[in-house]
C-alpha cells in the first residue's frame, strides 16, 4: 500500500513539475494566437502580443526539438521502435457505405482508425477499425482482384451542385465579415459550410485502392487522385523490402498502438477549406494555361502520356491528359491545356505508360490499369504565375524530367467578352453580322462543329467537359476566321475534344451572350419564379423576345445537347453536366453589363452562375421547343420586356 502511495505521489509530482508548466505555455500560446487575430494592427498592444507569441513559440519549439524522435515513434512490448511513416484521411467503402477513416502507416503495420466521439473537455481518442501487418499485406493485381459490387458513384451534377452551395456560403461569410456581422451568424454559416465540404470529401472519390490481408480479408479505399494512390502504394512497398515478420497484436498492444495515434499523427484536420485559418492563402481562382513540352530519362521505349491534377475543394482532381506518344524514350507532346482553378494551390503531373492489354482490367471500376512511370508536384505561387508571360519549369520524377510551361489568367480577366476589331472573321463578331454575311440561319462554325461531334464524339466520355488541346483549338479558330477551304478536312482529322472546345470558345467570345445582355436580368428573375405556370409563360416569352439569329441558333444547340445527354450512360454527360458547361457561356453578360453582377474573383460558383446553369437546364428539360410555334404565339403576347 505504501509503495502504491509513493508511486502515485511521484507521478503527481512529475505531472505538476514537468508537464503542467508546458501545458500552461501551450494553452497561453493558443490564447495569444487568438488575441492577435482579433486585435487591430494599429492597437498599441499589438506589437507586445506579437513579442509574447514569438517567445512562447520559440520556447515550445526548443522543447519539441528535444523530444521530436519520440513523437514519431512508439515502443513495442519487445522494446522495438515502431515508427510512424505516413498518415492521412481516406474514404473506405465499408459494408456498402462510405466512411471517412484516418489511416496510419507504421514501419510494420497499417492501421485504420476513426476518431471517437467524446464529451466536451475530454481528450480525443481513436477507435481501431482494423489493422494489417505489412508482412501479410498484398496488393491484388487486376486479374487477381475478386469482383466486388459496383461502387456507387455520385452523379457529377450532384457534386457540382454541392460546390455551388459551398461557394455561395463562402460568399455569405465574406459579406458578413465585410459588414462586421455577428460572430454567431458567421459560425453558423461556417458550420453549414463544413457539413457540405465534408459531404463532398466523402462522396467525390471514385479511384479504387484495394489492399488484401494474406489471411483472408480485403479492404477497399476510394481516392480522388491517382497520385495519392501511388504515394500510399510506394510507401508501403518501400517498407516491405525490409525483413518483416507476421504478428498478431494482443488487445493491450492494440490499445497502446491506437492510443499513440493521437499524439503521433501528422495530419490533424480533415482537408476542407473551412478548417483553414483566415490568414491562410485561399488559393488561385481563374485559369491556368499549361503547355506540356517533353520528357526524357526513360530507359526503354514505351507508349507514354501525362495527366495534370490540381487541388479543388480540399481534394485533387485530374483535369487534363496529353495524347499517347508511341514507342519512344523522348516524347515531344507540346500540348497546351486551359485548366480551371477553384482555390487551387498545387499542380501535379503524372507520367504513364499506356497499357493496351484488355485482360488487365481493374475489376473495381472496369478500367485498364496504366503504369505510373513518375510523378511530381509544384506549389502554385501566386506571385510567380500571375504574370502575362509564360513561366517555364521542369519536374523531376523518379529519374524522369518533364518540361512544361504555365501562365495564369485571373477569373475577372477571363470573364471579359472582347469584341473583334475586324469584322471579317466569326470569333468576337455579332451573331447577326455572321448569319447575314453567310446568308444562313445558324453560323457555319456552329453547324460544322455540332455535325462533327454527333458523327464521332457523341459517345466520347466527358465530351464538352474535358479540355481539348489549346493549340488545336487556336488552329481551328484561325481556320474558321479565315474561312479556309480546308476546314472540313481539318475537322475530320482533329481530336474531337478540340472541336468541342472550339464550339465553346465561339460562344464564349461572342461580343454579347447568345441570350443577350438586354434580357439577362429578365432571365435571372424568370428562373427564380416559384409558380410553374408563371415561370413557363415568362421563360417562353423571353425566348420569343430574342432576335431571330440568336433564337434559331439557341434552339439548334439545345436539340444537339439533348441528343448528347441521351448517351449519358456512355459519355457520362447528363443534362445537368451540359448545363453547367454551357450555361455561363451562353448567358454571362458582356463586360459593361457584368460589372453589376460580378462579385469576388474567388466566388467561382456565385449565385449568378448557379442561376445561369438553371436557366439552360430549364430549357434542356423542357419538351421540344419549335421556332415556328414560338413565333406563331408572338401574335398573342407583347414583345416588350
Amino acid at each position: 500500500m505504501e509503495i502504491l502511495v509513493v508511486v502515485r505521489l511521484c507521478c503527481n509530482c512529475t505531472y505538476a513539475l514537468l508537464y503542467k508548466p508546458i501545458d500552461r505555455v501551450t494553452r497561453s500560446t493558443l490564447v495569444l494566437h487568438d488575441l492577435l487575430k482579433h486585435t487591430p494592427a494599429d492597437h498599441p498592444d499589438y506589437p507586445l502580443l506579437q513579442d509574447a507569441l514569438r517567445i512562447s513559440q520559440n520556447f515550445l519549439s526548443s522543447i519539441n526539438e528535444d523530444i521530436d524522435p519520440r513523437r514519431t515513434a512508439v515502443t513495442t512490448p519487445k522494446g522495438e521502435t515502431r515508427q510512424l511513416v505516413k498518415d492521412g484521411f481516406l474514404v473506405e467503402l465499408s459494408e456498402g457505405s462510405r466512411k471517412l477513416r484516418h489511416v496510419f502507416l507504421f514501419t510494420d503495420v497499417l492501421l485504420c482508425a476513426k476518431l471517437k466521439k467524446t464529451a466536451v473537455g475530454k481528450h480525443q481518442q481513436y477507435d481501431c477499425k482494423w489493422y494489417v501487418p505489412l508482412a501479410d499485406l498484398v496488393f491484388p493485381s487486376p486479374e487477381e482482384s475478386e469482383h466486388c459490387p459496383q461502387v456507387h458513384v455520385i452523379p457529377d451534377h450532384e457534386l457540382e451542385d454541392m460546390k455551388m452551395k459551398i461557394s455561395a456560403i463562402k460568399s455569405e461569410v465574406q459579406k458578413e465579415k465585410a459588414n462586421k456581422g455577428q460572430s454567431r451568424a458567421i459560425e453558423r454559416l461556417k458550420k453549414k459550410m463544413f457539413e457540405n465540404e465534408f459531404w463532398l470529401l466523402l462522396n467525390s472519390p471514385a479511384i479504387p485502392f484495394r489492399i488484401h490481408n494474406r489471411n483472408g480479408k480485403s479492404y477497399l479505399f476510394l481516392l480522388s487522385s491517382d497520385y495519392e494512390r501511388s504515394e500510399w502504394r510506394e510507401a508501403i512497398q518501400k517498407l516491405q523490402k525490409k525483413d518483416l515478420q507476421a504478428f498478431v497484436l494482443s488487445s493491450v498492444e492494440l490499445q497502446v498502438l491506437t492510443g499513440s495515434c493521437f499524439k503521433l499523427r501528422t495530419v490533424h484536420n480533415i482537408p476542407v477549406t473551412s478548417n483553414k485559418d483566415d490568414d491562410e492563402s485561399p488559393g488561385l481562382y481563374g485559369f491556368l494555361h499549361v503547355i506540356v513540352h517533353s520528357a526524357k530519362g526513360f530507359k526503354q521505349s514505351a507508349n507514354l502520356y501525362c495527366t495534370l491534377e490540381v487541388d479543388s475543394f480540399g481534394y485533387f482532381v485530374s483535369k487534363a491528359k496529353t495524347r499517347v506518344f508511341r514507342d519512344t524514350t523522348e516524347p515531344q507532346w507540346n500540348e497546351e491545356f486551359e485548366i480551371e482553378l477553384e482555390g487551387s494551390q498545387s499542380l501535379r503531373i503524372l507520367c504513364y505508360e499506356k497499357c493496351y492489354d484488355k485482360t488487365k482490367l481493374n475489376k473495381d471500376n472496369n478500367e485498364i490499369v496504366d503504369k505510373i512511370m513518375g510523378k511530381g508536384q509544384i506549389q502554385l505561387d501566386p506571385q510567380a504565375v500571375q504574370t502575362k508571360n509564360w513561366h517555364m519549369d521542369v519536374i523531376e520524377m523518379n529519374g524522369i524530367k518533364v518540361e512544361f510551361s504555365m501562365k495564369f489568367t485571373s477569373r475577372d480577366m477571363s470573364l471579359k467578352r472582347t469584341p473583334s476589331k475586324k469584322q471579317t472573321g466569326v470569333f468576337g463578331v455579332k451573331i447577326s453580322v455572321v448569319t447575314k454575311r453567310e446568308r444562313s440561319k445558324v453560323p457555319y462554325i456552329v453547324r460544322q462543329c455540332i455535325e462533327e461531334v454527333e458523327k464521332r464524339g457523341i459517345e466520347e466520355v466527358g465530351i464538352y467537359r474535358i479540355s481539348g488541346v489549346a493549340t488545336d483549338i487556336q488552329a481551328l479558330k484561325a481556320v474558321f476566321d479565315a474561312n479556309n477551304k480546308d476546314i472540313l478536312v481539318m475537322l475530320s482529322d482533329m481530336d474531337i475534344n478540340a472541336i468541342a472546345g472550339t464550339l465553346k470558345l465561339y460562344f464564349r467570345e461572342l461580343p454579347e451572350p447568345l441570350l443577350t445582355d438586354r434580357l439577362y436580368p429578365a432571365f435571372m428573375e424568370g428562373i427564380a419564379l416559384s409558380d410553374p405556370a408563371a415561370k413557363e409563360n415568362c421563360m417562353m416569352h423571353l425566348l420569343r423576345s430574342l432576335p431571330d439569329p440568336n433564337l434559331i441558333t439557341f434552339l439548334f444547340l439545345l436539340e444537339h445537347l439533348k441528343r448528347v445527354a441521351e448517351k449519358e450512360p456512355i459519355n457520362k454527360m447528363s443534362l445537368h453536366n451540359l448545363a453547367t458547361v454551357f450555361g455561363p457561356t451562353l448567358l454571362r453578360p458582356s463586360e459593361g453589363e457584368s460589372k453589376a453582377h460580378l462579385t469576388l474573383a474567388s466566388d467561382i460558383w456565385s449565385h449568378d452562375v448557379m442561376a445561369q446553369v438553371q436557366v439552360l437546364l430549364y430549357y434542356l428539360q423542357h419538351p421540344p421547343i419549335s421556332f415556328t410555334e414560338l413565333k406563331r404565339n408572338t401574335l398573342y403576347f407583347s414583345t416588350d420586356v
